[in-house]
């Protein structure tokens, strides 16, 4: 039978007026790679504090590894490793007393696994955090998040200040962890790296949920990406399914995301004077934008 790393229903976190969530529904299985994805301010950082407790839900209610977020907050704690979107160390502490004194809150010995995530990201246990960048900050809260190797992994936004290599190996030891047992709820508005290492994912916007399915799923959904070039663009594609269209008149070609049947589309472009046309899979990038208009 398979079971939730989180579980949420009807979940609401507002500000006064300000928009925060709204009525959240949503499963992540255990095991599972889940990506939450959506534009800067759609309320992933908002969900994700509230699932852990650091901000209380104005209504709605759900549960962590079966923990209610509001009754059992000390023991999501202790299950889960959470890295914050931007993070703040106590100022004058060394990296490698910040990691201690992180395992000590938690009563676990992780010197052995700090060591070895420090020495993978190439983090100097030496430096005093004031001097650190931006990538080396977020290493240190990744080493913090997954030295004492929790249940449940949470990254928002945790790429973000990371050079190429370093985020590779991020994503490598991300799946040792899952291959471990952890379930890794990764919150994200590059969808690329979604698509590439995570099963599942939920698109977010406006605080309340669009999608939430398969990545493999998604991607199949039918959708096709259109590009036909033409000897001058004097008219374009008007037909049910097109969305997200993009003219580029330097160029003459017309791009499209197409959701419907083929031999409609086909026999609509017949009657244009195409030069050239390429119908490909769309990216996950691709599909969300496509929705995303579509819910404008």
């Amino acid at each position: 039978m398979t079971t939730n790393a989180v579980d949420i229903k009807k979940l609401t976190k507002t500000y006064g007026k300000s928009r925060g969530i709204t009525e959240l529904n949503l499963t992540v299985e255990e095991g599972d790679i889940f990506g939450f994805i959506g534009p800067n301010g759609a309320g992933k950082s908002t969900t994700i504090r509230t699932l852990l407790g650091l901000i209380s839900p104005s209504s709605g209610e759900a549960k962590i590894l079966g923990h209610d977020i509001v009754t059992d907050k000390v023991k999501i704690l202790e299950h889960t490793g959470y890295l914050p979107s931007e993070i703040n160390f106590y100022s004058g502490m060394k990296v490698r007393d910040v990691i201690s004194y992180s395992a000590s809150i938690r009563n676990k010995k992780c010197a052995n696994k700090a060591k070895e995530l420090a020495e993978r990201l190439g983090l100097d246990l030496n430096k005093k955090v004031d001097d650190l960048s931006l990538g080396n900050r977020k290493k240190v809260g990744i080493v913090t998040a997954l030295q004492h190797e929790p249940e449940l992994l949470i990254m928002d936004e945790p790429t973000s200040g990371l050079d190429p290599l370093i985020q590779r190996e991020f994503f490598e030891i991300l799946k040792e962890e899952n291959k471990r047992g952890a379930t890794v709820f990764l919150s994200s508005h590059v969808l690329s790296e979604v698509q590439e290492h995570c099963r599942s994912a939920a698109f977010i916007r406006d605080g309340k949920i669009l999608m939430h399915d398969k990545v493999a799923n998604i991607e199949a959904a039918g959708a096709k990406k259109v590009t036909i070039k033409l000897n001058t663009i004097t008219d374009t594609p008007k037909l049910p399914g097109i969305s997200e269209l993009k003219e580029d008149h330097e160029k003459n070609t017309v791009e499209f995301i197409y959701n419907g049947d083929a031999k409609t589309l086909i026999s609509h472009l017949s009657d244009m004077e195409i030069r050239d046309i390429s119908i490909t899979e769309p990216s996950l990038e691709d599909i969300f934008m496509s929705f995303y208009e579509g819910t404008n």
